[in-house]
């Protein structure tokens, strides 16, 4: 493969061995759309028990998706036994003129019906025996951790358009504000992204998604009042956006999409060593990265609620004086909650394929906000909007929705890779100011990534340059001689020698609903039904 030119500081100039390394690496699996199986027809004696299975299960969409596991970092000495060579790195600019996309952000993609989905009681989903736990509220959903002995589930709940009991009087007082209800359609936007990105190491695992339709078992709202009253703990002016299920009625509906557990989020964390602040930030950065080079993508909302860490395997402490600070700490990321995403679809066969994004400026009291370190991030994001530049106006600047920017009218559908890096830097900034180690430790990470900072910072002086993608970010860090050449194609080898088990992405609440009625010939996995024989 013949060298590339790219074009910086005003002359043209050879790609560097990590940027030709990295453009190189084989590109992350997708899903292929290949057709279902059929399912089995049932015959006329059988028992009555199977026919009313049969009905119920009709309405199953079968896919054949078969999302890869996480990607283990191995620990590979670096030979590299000099300095790192200095890094050009290309300087933020406005944007090249664009054509407005095609079709503009998308809120609706398709309108889905209760008859698409599976419907399912909350009985079904916190069944006897589970253990249910809140563990978050991300955009426009609750957020359970499901455990049985058919694994572990993370759901997001979304209440869709249905009745719920009013507010108490005692509810009213405390100035309880109902998350407004949503249809179908408006969700899937982030569920099309879901499923793009469930083949990216670094990304939450897709299983399923159903309607839940009725009243709350006691252990849902045990669960909701524990994390109610620990976030009003920690923050006591918090308010509660989302009703207590004590109000849910046998019509209140929900839309719930089931996930692989990722562990614990990032703000519940305890950060301990130098390897954790290492490995969380460059497998972040590397998340990203691809998700840039594969679907276009920008997280746009990604703060420590949305950061998942998992132990998955024992530290391996550095032993050498080698350049490499990656995959010591045996953690591994996984970036939830697309609420607020862009992202293109892989599989598109026009040339353009058109964005899917949620348009931010439907509601701006998010860049309006000053109630969270974050918000400061969502107005950044805007100002390069407006700006083409590394600014930061303040909240009274964001007031006006489709303001005329460098570009014109503010559009979300535009893929400008830039947002990735503000969000790298605030997760930079978090870690080291949550740090709970040695400071010793703390003092060694700070001095070997000033340099990286400086070009992360978007606070930075107008004169330093900065990365202008998350792409941009890997290539320096490879470079610098902190990830390998053979670490990176070492977790490419991985993606392509997973034998796609299917234990790994089955819905532990699904399964359990079918092994509850069905003849034990026909226990499997909704989403894999075999053809009869």
């Amino acid at each position: 493969m013949s060298k590339t030119t790219v074009r910086k500081y005003g002359k043209s100039v050879k790609k560097s061995k990590a940027e030709e390394l990295f453009a190189e690496l084989p590109r992350s699996p997708v899903k292929r759309n290949e057709a279902p199986p059929k399912v089995r027809q049932l015959e006329a004696s059988e028992t009555d028990i199977i026919r009313d299975i049969a009905d119920k299960l009709l309405t199953v969409a079968l896919e054949d998706g078969t999302p890869t596991p996480e990607a283990e970092a191995v620990a590979v000495p670096s030979t590299r036994d000099a300095a790192p060579r200095p890094v050009q790195i290309t300087p933020l600019h406005p944007p090249e003129k664009l054509e407005p996309p095609k079709i503009v952000t998308v809120q609706a993609v398709g309108e889905t019906t209760d008859d698409d989905l599976r419907i399912l009681t909350w009985d079904d989903v916190c069944q006897f025996g589970d253990r249910v736990e809140k563990i978050a509220e991300a955009s426009y959903a609750e957020v359970y951790r499901i455990s049985n002995e058919r694994g572990t589930s993370i759901i997001k709940v979304i209440r869709l358009q249905s009745p719920i009991k009013p507010q108490t009087k005692t509810q009213q007082k405390s100035g309880l504000v109902d998350e407004e209800p949503h249809s179908e359609s408006d969700l899937e936007g982030e569920l099309k992204i879901s499923e793009w990105l469930a083949d990216i190491p670094g990304f939450v695992v897709y299983k399923e998604r159903y309607v839940v339709k009725g009243r709350a078992p006691k252990a849902l709202l045990e669960t909701h009042q524990v994390f109610h009253r620990r976030m009003k703990r920690k923050d006591p002016d918090r308010l509660q956006f989302y009703p207590s299920p004590s109000r849910y009625l046998d019509d209140t509906k929900f839309l719930v999409v089931e996930l692989g557990d990722a562990g614990t989020a990032l703000e519940d964390f305890e950060l301990r060593s130098a390897d954790q602040l290492w490995d969380i930030f460059l497998h972040t950065a590397i998340a990203l990265a691809r998700a840039e080079d594969l679907v276009r993508f920008e997280h746009r909302d990604l703060h420590e609620g949305n950061l998942c860490i998992r132990q998955a395997k024992l530290p391996s402490p550095k032993t050498d004086d080698s350049l490499c600070q990656f995959g010591y700490s045996g953690l591994e990321i996984t970036i939830l909650d697309y609420g607020l995403s862009r992202a293109e679809d892989p599989d598109s066969d026009g040339s353009d394929p058109a964005p899917v994004a949620y348009d931010l400026e439907k509601d701006l009291s998010i860049f309006t906000s000053t109630h969270a370190p974050q918000c400061k991030v969502y107005r950044e994001m805007r100002s390069f909007l407006l700006k083409g530049d590394r600014v930061h106006l303040p909240p009274a600047d964001h007031h006006t929705p489709y303001e005329k920017g460098i570009d014109g009218p503010i559009s979300w559908a535009t893929h400008h890779p830039y947002t990735n890096v503000l969000w790298l830097a605030y997760i930079y900034q978090y870690l080291v100011a949550h740090f709970k180690g040695d400071r010793k430790d703390l003092g060694r990470f700070k001095r070997a990534s000033k340099e990286l900072l400086t070009h992360l910072d978007p606070d930075a002086p107008r004169e330093v340059l900065s990365f202008p993608s998350a792409c941009d970010v890997v290539r320096y860090a490879a470079e610098a001689g902190w990830i390998t050449e053979q670490q990176l194609m070492d977790e490419s080898s991985r993606l392509d020698d997973w034998d796609g088990s299917v234990a790994y992405n089955e819905s532990i609440i699904i399964e359990a609903k079918i092994a509850e009625t069905e003849d034990s010939r026909l226990r499997r996995s909704p989403r894999r039904v075999a053809a009869a024989v």
